[in-house]
């Protein structure tokens, strides 16, 4: 993170803004529930408040909260526990500060998704009650804590927080030489990319679920019961096909129901190896709407996901981030939505999860591009070349994952008819490769140039 080196800014309060920013006022309220000098976890509940003349878009806006770590080796790990404005709407991510100081070494930066919306002036957002915790749940030391004072258990102005929108410093002090500063001027240039990266390609030109290609390929295809969806359905490995569409073949995941757990056929199709990680993952799939016949509603969950697998409740190495398009709506959504989902842990019961989401409402009907990219600092999400969600710790992978694809109930509750209607979920292609990270077009890019070369599979990921 670039700092500012300028006499006498370093722990001045900015008293002029740049003239973008000029009519931008934001103040930052800030009180604890965790007041001790040691505490299981920080807890700094923050509000954020225009009190300029202009509405402000939540999306442009972050707020740091700076501390000093219990040691140079320790990590830590955030979690909303609440916010009006949605705890999904909220992210947060942390840094390490260019110059140390007694009371700092590290920052908890808090952002916003576009689904946070805007403050009109004289607003504020309302609580958000966040906590960070050490990773290996030891008790940390807050006493020493720049931004945190154990007194203020009411809200109210609190300058050693700093509220920045477009790289312009609008509230606050930070710790001595460490001002958050704008965004370099020139624009980031292309990252290159690295031709002999270990990458997977499968562009599923296979015959039937019984293939043997599909195994040596490193795919396994589901069969039997069990979760995730309703209970009672069966995993049908007959109803993944390979049909043929346009030049080649694309697979295609076919769920059926009756309405009935007893009727209901889903499919899934995952890797054997767990050894996907950083990296750059991308599938072109197409998404349906309505069933091929019979009453439409069902609420169905049509996905492109990598997980690392649960061993048990709150496991601290559980991993997934998911693309799950739910074109009749469910878990209380009436309507298309699209949710972009990254995953730190759960408990299965009582339930408790621990993650964070994107969502766009509206019709994906048809096929789309989907990426994620996953790096030591983020998860960036694409659909169709645009970034839709980026998520920050503590949601990265802490190790090697699958990735999968499966088209399944959620509940029995979207359409009762007992009239058997299908719906299809089909992948033209899957490309991952290691330790890079692209750009949309740099996949394009890829996965022409394996296709102008005849190249219908290859894997050459390390195994894990």
């Amino acid at each position: 993170m670039a700092v500012s080196t300028a006499a006498g800014l370093a722990c001045a309060a900015l008293t002029a803004l740049p003239a973008s920013a000029a009519q931008d006022a934001l103040t930052a309220q800030y009180r604890t529930s965790a007041s001790g000098a040691t505490a299981d976890q920080s807890e700094p509940w923050l509000e954020v408040t225009n009190t300029g003349s202009t509405t402000v878009p939540l999306s442009g806006v972050t707020v740091r909260y700076y501390f000093k770590s219990d040691g140079p080796s320790t990590s830590y790990r955030f979690a909303c526990s609440w916010a009006v404005k949605g705890c999904a709407n909220v992210t947060g991510t942390f840094g390490t500060l260019a110059n140390p100081t007694a009371t700092a070494d590290r920052y908890l930066e808090i952002g916003f998704t576009s689904g946070a919306g805007s403050l009109s002036p004289g607003q504020n957002t309302g609580d958000l009650q966040l906590r960070f915790y050490r990773a290996d749940w030891q008790t940390l030391t807050q006493s020493d804590d720049y931004s945190f004072n154990g007194a203020q258990t009411s809200y109210a102005n609190w300058s050693k927080v700093t509220v920045q929108k477009g790289g312009a410093v609008l509230w606050g002090t930070a710790p001595a030489g460490n001002d958050p500063t704008s965004p370099p001027t020139t624009p980031p240039t292309t990252p290159p990319t690295d031709p002999n990266a270990p990458a997977l390609f499968d562009d599923f030109s296979y015959t039937t679920s019984s293939d043997p290609a599909i195994q040596q390929h490193g795919w396994t295809v589901k069969s039997g019961q069990g979760g995730p969806g309703v209970a009672g359905a069966t995993w049908s490995p007959q109803d993944l096909t390979f049909v043929a569409d346009g030049s080649g073949k694309v697979m295609n995941l076919k769920l059926t129901t009756d309405g009935t757990a007893a009727g209901t056929r889903e499919t899934e199709i995952q890797s054997t190896a767990q050894k996907f990680k950083n990296g750059t993952y991308a599938a072109r799939v197409k998404f349906d709407d309505t069933p091929t016949g019979g009453p439409d509603g069902d609420h169905v969950n049509q996905t492109f996901f990598t997980f690392t697998p649960l061993k048990a409740p709150m496991d601290p190495d559980y991993s997934e981030q998911d693309f799950e398009y739910l074109p009749n709506g469910g878990w209380g959504e009436t309507q298309n939505i699209m949710y972009e989902t990254s995953w730190e842990t759960y408990n299965p019961d009582p339930w408790n999860a621990v993650n964070t989401h994107g969502q766009q409402y509206g019709s994906l009907d048809g096929w789309h591009d989907l990426q994620i990219t996953i790096d030591n600092t983020s998860i960036t999400y694409y659909i169709d070349g645009q970034a839709v969600a980026t998520h920050g710790e503590p949601y990265l992978p802490e190790g090697g994952q699958f990735i999968d694809f499966n088209h399944w109930l959620i509940d029995l509750a979207g359409q009762t008819s007992s009239t058997s209607r299908s719906y299809n979920e089909q992948v033209d292609y899957v490309y991952f490769v290691k330790d890079q990270v692209l750009t949309p077009a740099q996949v394009t890019s890829q996965v022409a140039g394996l296709r102008s070369a005849g190249t219908a599979f290859k894997d050459t990921v390390p195994g894990s």
